[in-house]
């Protein structure tokens, strides 16, 4: 399916929920910030909150060092 990640346009398949999404790009649910199409996904509903076409996902992760 075709995502809006963090601005970018990307084709990913295969993933049906924000923790699988999150997974399949190689991040760690357990330090990252999840907003779906603008609204923050709170880290307890990342396996019970679909993603579809189109969707416009960011995705934070801390930067270390400040």
């Amino acid at each position: 399916m075709k995502l809006v990640i963090s601005g970018e346009a990307r084709e990913i398949d295969g993933v049906e929920n924000v923790a699988q999404l999150v997974a399949s790009l190689g991040g760690d649910m357990r330090f990252c910030s999840v907003a779906l199409n603008g609204e923050f996904v709170p880290r307890g509903d990342y396996e019970k909150t679909k993603v579809g076409e189109s969707d416009d996902i960011e995705i934070v992760t801390p930067f270390p060092g400040g």
